[in-house]
C-alpha cells in the first residue's frame, strides 16, 4: 500500500472518509474539527492529498503542504475500519519521504490541545511541541504546534 496523488474523483471519499475518522473528536468538540470543514478540491488540484487504498477501499489520507522552509500536514485520517494497523505512522513516514524530496528540513503540524492522543502519538514519533496558540477561525480553541527535523537522506 503505497500513497497515490488524489483525483477529483476522489473528492466525496476523501470527505466520507474524513468525516467518520474525526466523529469521535466531532463527538468531543461539539462541532466537527476543522479538516471536516475543509473544501477539499483546490487541495487536490494543488497536489496536496494523498490517499492510502486497500484494494477499492480508502483506508486513510494524509494533506501535506509544501511551504519555502517546511512542509506542513494539515491532516493524517485512517478509516476506522482500518485503525490499528498502523496507518497513522505510514502516512507520517510518508510525510517524512516527501519533506525530503522536496528538500526541506522539517515537517510541521498544528493540532487541537484537547486532541490529547494525536499530540502523544505525534511526540512518541519524534515531533516536539513548539508552542500553543488560539484557534483563528474557532474561538476558545487552542492550537498545539508542532515540528520534527528529517534528515537529508534522499529517498530511492
Amino acid at each position: 500500500m503505497s500513497p497515490r496523488l488524489a483525483r477529483l474523483d476522489d473528492l466525496s471519499a476523501i470527505v466520507s472518509l474524513t468525516t467518520v475518522a474525526y466523529a469521535p473528536y466531532t463527538a468531543l468538540f461539539g462541532t466537527p474539527p476543522i479538516p471536516v470543514t475543509e473544501d477539499y478540491a483546490p487541495r487536490i488540484e494543488h497536489g496536496e492529498v494523498w490517499l492510502l487504498e486497500d484494494g477499492s477501499e480508502l483506508a486513510g489520507l494524509i494533506v501535506i503542504e509544501r511551504h519555502d522552509d517546511h512542509a506542513m500536514i494539515f491532516s493524517v485520517a485512517v478509516s476506522p475500519a482500518f485503525q490499528g494497523r498502523k496507518l497513522g505512522i505510514r502516512l507520517l513516514d510518508f510525510a517524512d519521504e516527501q519533506t525530503r524530496s522536496w528538500e526541506l528540513p522539517e515537517v510541521r503540524l498544528y493540532t487541537n490541545s484537547r486532541m490529547e492522543r494525536n499530540i502523544a502519538l505525534y511526540t512518541a514519533y519524534g515531533y516536539r511541541e513548539t508552542g500553543r496558540r488560539p484557534n483563528p477561525y474557532r474561538p476558545g480553541w487552542v492550537l498545539v504546534d508542532m515540528a520534527k527535523p528529517v534528515d537529508a537522506a534522499t529517498t530511492a
